[in-house]
């Protein structure tokens, strides 16, 4: 991408209205942050269609489409339902591409298996669904940013190899 930008979502915004492309969201754990980010540059609406915060089960089942045999099975923090929301996102605003993220902020709530701080975020796009794992460390806020900042880096990284 050729922006002199320091802002991700600055370029990516570009990025997008260039191609002639769409990216919707679908977010769990970043609770709005990514699409926040991404709308705070003007002339988004042309490249944003919309999000979804998807917090509870039943949301990111009946809103985005994640099976819910892989809700049961693997649950909600996965590779398999970061790709789901991914694609469910970009199937619901006839995206492009979509981007999603799902995870565990704290300070409750995680085990052994899957700690505070593990995030998976996923950009789905005609080529297929990239999924990402990431374990964050800090509190709830840190969290939560880095997953923004690292969705934001993912997005990027793939609208700029278009």
């Amino acid at each position: 991408m050729s922006s002199d930008s320091t802002r991700p979502e600055d370029r990516i915004v570009a990025a997008l209205r260039a191609a002639g492309l769409t990216v919707a969201t679908a977010e769990s754990c970043t609770g709005g942050g990514i699409a926040a980010r991404i709308t705070s540059v003007p002339g988004s609406s042309v490249v944003f269609p919309g999000g979804v915060v998807a917090y509870a089960n039943d949301a990111k089942a009946r809103l985005l489409g994640v099976p819910e045999e892989t809700l049961a099975t693997v649950g909600a923090v996965s590779e398999e339902s970061a790709a789901a929301m991914a694609e469910g996102a970009a199937r619901l605003f006839g995206a492009n591409l979509a981007v999603a993220s799902t995870g565990i902020a704290g300070p409750g709530g995680g085990t052994a298996r899957k700690p505070v701080g593990l995030v998976y975020l996923a950009v789905h796009g005609p080529a297929g669904t990239v999924v990402a794992r990431h374990q964050f460390p800090g509190d709830r806020a840190a969290v939560t940013a880095a997953a923004v900042e690292a969705a934001l880096a993912m997005m990027e990284s793939v609208v700029g190899s278009r």
